[in-house]
């Protein structure tokens, strides 16, 4: 048998042949239509006859004449039957001979590979008895949901591990980048490039994507990700394999680098091109084929069906695969924790981040990458930190999120809120993850915030406490930071010395602190703070409280708590890692490309979370469509300027109408108490609620039961389910009190 159809053979197709094997049949006059009784069976032959072809291995005459005589015998007699089921086959092999997988009706002499297999991983079957077909110069575009297989079937390639893989075939793999490690990191650019090649085709090819002299002869670990990218595919280009496997090659390109890549790619006549990408323009003008992986009706597992064309005419041909042209989600759905109360900040329009006049330098570097930063962030902020790869996007972002500061710091003013709790998905975030693999997601989340506060963000850049402060702490005696208070503006800390009594203990402010070279002991103490400010240092750490998070993420049981990180397609690490960064119910979640990795309907997901989120969007992206879905504000990164276009102020409009509304009701309940006029004291006085201290959705029996304490005003009943920490008060639900007091 040759490879499946790709044009499937439909009940109708197949309707139509068995009405056309009949009327050739003597004796046999009427051909049944939906007014005649006689339908009913020839419906249901031609559904048997559907499966049968789509399964391709039962196009035999022994097993088709014992599927359809029985059901034919009942319209005419047996001998008939026969007759026409001999006829009815042979159609339908004619067409599944011309309509069938679309790889195989060319030249055999451009096949590369034409192979039958199965592939597994960590005992899952992925895909069973399947066909591929790969010719010279065609370029593939794989295309399957998250965690189908699609990078494991690549890795199988490169490594040449599928059953009957022709030997001498050359290939390179340029995966997504985040599995890479130290030593590639410590490489020098321009001595990985040329490895094993000629320097000046090397040089040439690193010219024409832009990368300066200083570049090329520094460590691969210095460049962004953008650039990071760029490197990997000029290793490819270098080399000539005979096929080229791409896993997500526009992750961190920007639209130029996106265009040269697709240019070059369509040049490579000789080469054939595997791609795997949620870029959805990008895959429109690169690819000639598309290889889908399906499960049709009798299959017990997914094969690869290939199509031949564009991916808009792969969905003309299969319109259910439409989603992969939407953002949309119909079954997947997010929720983000809601981000609770900031200290002093009253609404969502008050700014909790200044910066002015902020300057950034690298040390090595003669001139600024950053000039005269002049921004600012409330609760309502949704912006879209945009530019050219290397532009100095990630570095305003890792300014903000404290990895690295101003280089005029003093000069200028930098002003974040001393509780703000932060949620950072960075391009490094996968590698921290993969420090993990043979733990489940849920282990690794209960790691992470054992101790409530992040451990991971402790051994980051910005706060993990240096060999030099460590010896300035031994030397200066300093124990611990007790406490924390604002005393006439000014933050204070409680300082506890070694061998010093906890009643002799004394205050010291945050500057005094700092010049004493204990800044990352104070960033520590501020992280710790705000977790305890959170309540996390009161929300357990078990699998199932963490799988319940993770479910909100689209993570599911299978994955998160019985799975190990290892066997995690990329699109489940980027749902464990916004699972992970999510769990201490940030003020601000910040992402640097959150769409790479993501397919089309766990990117309508993230838009739609992130537009009911509580909180402050920033994010890098290159995806126009993605980050105008959300962003209301745009930050333009361009010769060392931050240029702002837009911002929230239809958002900030709608909050403050919205805390306008909620203060006159309040004003209208107080007037109704005093008169005494409250018929239903408790059922007033409480607020409904659909969601628990912890930003989780209410189950229906939950909320049923919340309904009937709030009725008897049993303020105890209402805390215990929303799950409020003792000596903690609910935003939105003030209400309830501490429950201190009760």
């Amino acid at each position: 048998m040759s490879g499946f159809v790709a044009t499937r053979i439909t009940e109708q197709t197949c309707f139509s042949a068995l009405c056309s094997s009949a009327s050739g049949i003597e004796g046999i006059s009427n051909i049944p239509t939906a007014d005649d009784d006689e339908f009913e069976v020839f419906d249901y032959v031609s559904k048997i006859a559907s499966n049968l072809a789509a399964q391709r291995n039962d196009l035999s005459r022994s097993s088709w004449m014992a599927s359809c005589i029985p059901y034919l015998s009942t319209l005419m007699d047996e001998s008939q039957a026969e007759k026409v089921t001999e006829k009815f086959l042979k159609n339908i092999s004619k067409l599944v001979e011309q309509g069938d997988d679309e790889s195989e009706d060319e030249d055999e002499h451009l096949n590369l590979a034409n192979i039958e297999f199965n592939l597994a991983y960590g005992g899952k079957i992925l895909l069973h008895q399947t066909k591929l077909v790969l010719k010279r110069g065609h370029r593939y575009g794989l295309v399957g949901r998250n965690g189908a297989g699609k990078t494991t079937l690549m890795n199988a390639i490169n490594n040449g591990k599928l059953e009957g893989w022709p030997s001498e075939l050359k290939t390179y793999y340029v995966d997504s980048g985040s599995n890479v490690d130290n030593e590639w990191e410590e490489q020098n650019v321009l001595d990985f490039l040329k490895e094993g090649k000629d320097e000046s085709e090397a040089t040439k090819l690193l010219n024409q994507l832009k990368f300066t002299d200083v570049m090329t002869t520094n460590a691969i670990g210095e460049l962004s990700g953008g650039w990071q990218m760029k490197l990997r595919l000029l290793r490819a280009v270098i080399l000539h394999p005979d096929i080229l496997l791409l896993d997500e090659p526009t992750n961190h390109l920007d639209k130029a680098t996106v265009k040269w890549v697709t240019s070059y790619l369509t040049t490579l006549t000789d080469t054939t091109v595997i791609t795997v990408s949620h870029d959805t323009p990008f895959m429109e003008e690169l690819c000639t084929d598309i290889i889908h992986y399906e499960k049709r009706d009798g299959w017990t597992h997914n094969k690869l069906v290939n199509y031949k064309g564009k991916m808009s005419q792969f969905v003309e041909k299969q319109p259910q695969a439409k989603h992969y042209f939407e953002l949309s989600t119909a079954d997947l759905k997010f929720v983000f924790p809601q981000p609770g109360r900031l200290e002093g900040i009253r609404t969502s329009t008050q700014k909790f981040l200044e910066l002015g006049n902020v300057d950034f330098k690298y040390p090595m570097n003669e001139t600024n990458t950053l000039t005269d930063v002049n921004v600012k962030m409330t609760l309502s902020s949704r912006v879209a930190v945009i530019g050219a790869n290397g532009a100095g996007k990630s570095t305003l972002i890792k300014m903000i999120v404290g990895e690295t500061k101003p280089s005029n710091e003093g000069a200028c003013q930098f002003w974040i809120h001393h509780n703000l709790r932060i949620a950072y998905v960075a391009q490094h975030s996968f590698h921290h993850v993969e420090q993990h693999y043979e733990h489940s997601p849920c282990d690794y989340i209960a790691w992470r915030f054992k101790d409530a506060y992040d451990r991971e963000k402790f051994e980051s850049q910005g706060y993990k406490i240096t060999d030099e402060e460590k010896a300035r702490t031994d030397d200066w005696g300093l124990e611990g930071i007790w406490s924390r208070r604002m005393k006439g503006g000014v933050l204070e800390y409680e300082i506890k010395k070694r061998n010093v009594h906890e009643k002799n203990n004394k205050y010291y402010s945050k500057d005094e602190l700092i010049s004493l070279g204990f800044e990352k002991t104070v960033r520590q103490a501020d992280e710790k703070i705000a977790a305890v400010d959170a309540g996390l240092d009161l929300r357990p750490v078990t699998t199932s409280e963490i799988q319940k998070h993770l479910d909100d993420f689209g993570l599911a049981q299978e994955f998160g708590t019985f799975g190990k990180i290892k066997g995690l397609s990329g699109g489940q690490k980027v749902k464990l890692v916004l699972a992970a960064a999510m769990w201490n119910c940030p003020h601000m979640i910040v992402m640097d490309e959150p769409t790479n990795y993501l397919d089309r309907e766990a990117l309508g997901a993230l838009s739609a979370a992130l537009n009911e989120y509580g909180g402050a969007v920033l994010m890098i992206s290159h995806n126009k469509e993605f980050y105008s879905s959300v962003c209301s504000e745009e930050w333009f990164v361009e010769n060392g300027q931050v240029r702002k276009v837009g911002d929230s102020s239809e958002r900030e409009m709608k909050a403050v109408a919205k805390k306008k509304t909620f203060e006159k009701e309040e004003t209208a309940q107080e007037v109704l108490d005093a008169a005494g006029g409250n018929a239903n004291a408790n059922g007033d006085k409480y607020k409904d609620a659909a969601q628990n201290f912890w930003g989780k959705s209410l189950a229906k029996k939950e909320i049923r039961n919340f309904a009937k304490a709030k009725a008897k005003g049993d303020v105890k009943a209402m805390r215990t389910i929303l799950q409020v920490p003792m000596g903690k008060i609910m935003p939105g639900m003030e209400e309830l009190g501490d429950g201190k007091s009760q």
